[in-house]
């Protein structure tokens, strides 16, 4: 049974002040505006409108907060990189989410959303520089997989994995698309296995391909 089965919507947040009270266990979603993140979600709900897609990028400004079940929970942070956003918006966002990631103790992994077309920017990297301090793993989505040819794909995640084996460590990478499915079971036992300390076998990450390519993951410790 998928742990994603009964997910449902518990609540939105604006105001660290506002948060659900620290129990159970939270995966946090993050990504670029327009990154495909909420489209990422959606997929793994096996639901067309669960999280937000704005038609304008930029439109999600508060934490929103999906119940699993049993004390846990899947967090969706407000997308990040929206030039056009109001400056006190985009600061307000900034302190909202860094001090989610950072302080959260019931926080246990992150799940970060990069659109493989264009991986790791400033803003990805000060991404994980926020949340690496906290020792929790994170695990990266290289999203709309499927607007590449398989050598494309291919190559942006061994270049990512690069990077973030360098640089970033406790870090797993995996193609995704929400569109062809590609890299969805991969993911969910990846989530699985954080939310599940039991199921940590599940969680080796197969390796996801694009139709008719060679294996492709990358798992770093």
């Amino acid at each position: 049974m998928s742990l994603f089965q009964h997910i449902v919507f518990f609540a939105s947040v604006a105001d660290l002040r506002d948060l659900p009270p620290p129990l159970g266990a939270e995966i946090a979603f993050a990504g670029r505006s327009n990154s495909g993140k909420s489209s990422a979600i959606n997929a793994l709900a096996k639901r067309k409108r669960l999280a937000f897609i704005a038609k304008s990028p930029g439109r999600t400004q508060q934490i929103n907060f999906f119940s699993l079940g049993d004390a846990r929970y899947l967090v969706d942070l407000p997308g990040y990189g929206y030039a056009r956003v109001p400056v006190t918006v985009r600061q307000l966002w900034k302190s909202l989410i860094s001090e989610y990631l950072q302080t959260r103790k019931t926080l246990c992994g992150l799940v970060l959303i990069l659109d493989a077309r264009n991986p790791l920017t400033v803003l990805d990297k000060q991404m994980l520089d926020w949340f690496l301090p906290t020792g929790k793993p994170v695990h990266v989505l290289l999203s709309k997989a499927d607007k590449l040819n398989r050598q494309q794909a291919n190559i942006a995640l061994k270049n990512v994995a690069e990077v973030l084996g360098k640089f970033y460590p406790k870090c797993t990478v995996q193609l995704f698309s929400s569109v062809s499915k590609t890299g969805l079971d991969e993911a969910e036992s990846a989530i699985t296995a954080w939310f599940c300390p039991g199921l940590a076998a599940a969680s080796k990450i197969k390796n996801p391909r694009l139709k008719g390519s060679k294996p492709g993951a990358k798992r770093l410790k």
